[in-house]
Formats: C-alpha cells, sequence, structure tokens
C-alpha cells in the first residue's frame, strides 16, 4: 500500500541539507566567539602591521621623524 501524503525524496533531500546548513552556522558562531576582536580574514600579523603603521603615523605627524626616515621605516613595514 502506497502513502499519498508522504514528503518523497525531494523532502527529505531539503531537510538533510538545511540540517546541514543550520550545523555549520553553529560551529561558525562558535568560532566567530572565539576569535575575538580580529576580522575576517584578518591575522595577527596584519593587526600587528596596522598597529605598527598607524605608530609610525602618529611619530611623523608629531615630528619625531622626517620624512626620508618615514619613507624608509614604512617600506621596511611593508616588505614580507
Amino acid at each position: 500500500m502506497m502513502w499519498s501524503y508522504g514528503m518523497g525524496w525531494g523532502g527529505w533531500l531539503l531537510m538533510a541539507l538545511t540540517t546541514v546548513g543550520f550545523w555549520a552556522l553553529v560551529v561558525f558562531g562558535i568560532v566567530a566567539l572565539f576569535r575575538g576582536g580580529r576580522g575576517f580574514g584578518q591575522s595577527e600579523r596584519g593587526a600587528q602591521e596596522d598597529e605598527a603603521q598607524h605608530i609610525l603615523d602618529e611619530r611623523f605627524a608629531r615630528g619625531d621623524i622626517d620624512a626620508e626616515e618615514y619613507r624608509s621605516r614604512r617600506q621596511v613595514l611593508h616588505t614580507p
């Protein structure tokens, strides 16, 4: 005897994909919480380089270093 009110294979496939998507979002959320203040795709080194560049900009703005020293230090910061 066939049941005419079942979901069929399409419904089961949709339900399975939805379940996998839900758990992927849960894992993604937990990982995002543990990553802390860093943005996505921003590594620890990238954050340190941004901070170093900010300090260098401040020193140049205050007049602690001249333009030539600023350019040379900036080049060192951005050299891989």
